[in-house]
């Protein structure tokens, strides 16, 4: 059998615009097993898009590339029904890319579920961002370290990430690393630390007022005495703020996520957070 040739190519393609008030899909194109569902507009008037891979997951050998653009002014949620399965591979990467381009004004609210990188699997996912002037990405991304209710912790073979946004001066943030399945020392370190996550939140046209309170405000919720979750934020070299944070259960990371997404939105354009699970 040649595993070579295992694996399928997907690719999806988005392009939203701002029209009257509201966001609209202008152009989609798609390749299984990326699939979607038309836009949902939404109170604000932003476009909530669920991206969907009917396969129930990756394979090695599985590419799939993504490359959203948000003309000026337009309002995009992007998010996932369920987590991103990735399954043992025996020697075969799954690769997941993601081109992300973000005009003046324009917002992109980046929130899928977390990935849960089976035994034995081997993943890779890159995240590029390019913003233009004024425009706006809230971006999260979550890893869990196994099935955990079979007792499968950091038994993957390999994961790689990157997250890389770049603003319009050029000036970029990098978040990078590669795990390598279990080992002694990452064991001891992530003890009863079963999923790790990142919030991005960049813009280079807000003021620093308003990004000092929402950082206090972030920092709250991070620092309630709750021993389920424990996580830090912080200023990277472009105008924004950065979250790194650990949590014990799946419920821990919902909760945590959601809070964080609530005050977010409520910190810069004074919105509610948009009820999902009702769509």
């Amino acid at each position: 059998m040649d595993i070579a040739g295992v694996g399928r190519v997907g690719e999806l393609v988005l392009q939203y615009v701002h029209q009257g008030s509201k966001t609209i899909l202008s152009h989609a194109r798609s390749r299984s097993p990326w699939h979607f569902l038309p836009p949902i507009v939404l109170d604000d008037g932003s476009a909530y898009t669920n991206l969907i891979n009917p396969s129930g997951g990756l394979v090695g050998g599985d590419r799939l590339s993504t490359r959203i653009t948000l003309n000026r002014d337009a309002h995009v949620v992007v998010s996932t029904p369920s987590a991103n399965r990735v399954y043992r591979s025996v020697s075969e990467t799954a690769v997941q890319l993601f081109d992300l381009t973000v005009s003046s004004g324009a917002i992109l609210e980046w929130f899928p579920e977390h990935t849960i990188p089976f035994t034995d699997s081997r993943f890779r996912q890159v995240i590029h961002v390019r913003l233009y002037p004024g425009a706006t990405i809230v971006l999260w991304d979550a890893i869990a370290a196994g099935r955990i209710a079979r007792g499968e912790r950091w038994r993957f073979a390999s994961l790689e990430n990157e997250i890389r946004i770049v603003t319009a001066s050029r000036g970029y943030l990098l978040e990078r690393y590669h795990i390598k399945g279990l080992e002694p020392l990452q064991d001891r370190l992530l003890s009863g630390w079963d999923y790790m996550a990142s919030l991005y939140v960049v813009n280079d046209r807000i003021t620093s007022d308003v990004w000092n309170s929402l950082n206090e405000t972030l920092a709250v919720l991070l620092d309630t005495g709750n021993s389920q979750v424990f996580g830090a934020t912080s200023e990277p070299a472009i105008p924004g703020l950065a979250i790194r944070l650990v949590a014990r259960t799946a419920p821990d990371l919902h909760a945590i996520c959601q809070n964080l997404w609530g005050a977010v939105r409520a910190g810069l354009w004074k919105l509610p957070l948009p009820d999902l699970r009702r769509r």
